[in-house]
């Protein structure tokens, strides 16, 4: 019998070390940091889970992810390329077809503009951008935003250093695509439910023109001249050629069947030779021949493109694919999609910026 309690008490002494030994916490494997090359950044918001990644094009590494704030998409740099502008809003998201009295009521305080410092890879703070803001444009000399304010039927000049809106000028309907004038003299506001553009001289800060262009407007891209732009007419599925002098509409340039294929986004090649148009629904990116007014191709990119940028060498378009959290790298000598890079949640807005 003292040899079998001995036995006991050595087999309950192992049994005992071993369950020491399997309660320390297992190691950790090491977090593998990014291999980074010197290649330009590519920076997306994304609305849902409200942050931006930051993607190397050199090898397509997701670099970072960092907190914005609510429902960023508006995204624009400074001239200098320093600083990153991005809106944000605490309007709760509406579809198409959501009823808006069933949503929950706007958080005001999570409205603004975000700056982003790009060296530091933060936000430094969050400046004021008027009701809802959604999009917005950069005055040339980097001192002012021009910012749609969506729920408020209004642009606001934002003065930066100071961080106040100067004033806020009645526009359309549901106001959203804002782009200044290569001249740096006017800036046009795309208005959805109205369907017009409204020209603003920032200057003087009042509205000198207001003109139809198609249904649903929400993005504008002036050829490098100033002579001409190009406006999307989402729910007519074409793209608006504009007599920018005239403001007037001079012709429309269908891409496919309203309701199916529905221009987004309008994107010019830095020598204004292409144009390129995210399609939504339409899940593709479509190439016009800005000489001919033609349509020259399209290609697939994922399910609801919005936001598209271009590649420094403008060999690349990159498209923010909403619902399948993604960034689609198409390479437009071949027009076929070489890549697709994880995002956050439903990725909106893309720009490219030099390292």
């Amino acid at each position: 019998m003292r040899k079998l309690g001995y036995a006991f008490s050595a087999f309950a002494l192992t049994v005992f070390a071993a369950g020491c030994q399997s309660s320390k916490p297992a190691e950790q494997p090491a977090q593998t940091v990014p291999v980074e090359t010197s290649a330009p950044r590519i920076y997306v918001t994304n609305e849902v889970s409200g942050d931006m990644t930051i993607i190397d094009s050199g090898n397509y590494n997701v670099l970072a992810t960092v907190a914005l704030g609510k429902r960023p998409r508006g995204i624009h740099p400074s001239p200098d390329h320093k600083t990153i502008y991005v809106a944000l809003s605490g309007s709760p998201i509406a579809g198409p077809d959501v009823d808006e009295s069933t949503l929950p009521p706007p958080d005001k305080s999570a409205d603004g503009i975000g700056v982003f410092d790009v060296a530091q890879s933060k936000v430094l703070r969050v400046i004021p951008g008027g009701s809802d803001p959604e999009n917005f444009d950069v005055s040339q000399d980097g001192t002012q935003l021009y910012i749609s304010n969506e729920d408020d039927e209004a642009v606001s000049i934002v003065d930066i250093a100071s961080s106040k809106v100067i004033k806020s000028i009645k526009v359309g309907a549901q106001p959203e695509g804002v782009k200044v004038t290569p001249d740096g003299k006017r800036v046009w506001v795309t208005s959805e439910e109205t369907g017009t553009i409204a020209v603003l001289d920032p200057v003087a800060g009042k509205i000198l023109a207001t003109f139809k262009v198609g249904h649903r407007p929400r993005s504008v891209a002036f050829m490098p001249d100033g002579l001409h732009a190009y406006v999307n007419a989402e729910n007519d599925g074409t793209v608006v050629l504009v007599d920018v002098k005239k403001n007037r509409m001079i012709k429309a340039i269908s891409l496919g069947k309203p309701g199916i294929i529905k221009p987004m986004a309008v994107l010019l090649a830095p020598d204004g030779s292409r144009l390129y148009v995210s399609t939504g629904r339409g899940h593709q990116v479509f190439t016009i021949d800005t000489g001919t007014n033609t349509v020259l191709g399209s290609v697939e990119v994922g399910p609801r493109p919005w936001g598209i940028a271009l590649s420094l060498d403008a060999k690349t378009l990159y498209s923010a694919n909403g619902p399948s959290n993604n960034i689609s790298v198409v390479d437009l000598a071949t027009n076929t999609v070489t890549k697709k890079v994880k995002a956050g949640s439903s990725p909106w807005g893309v720009i490219v910026l030099p390292r």
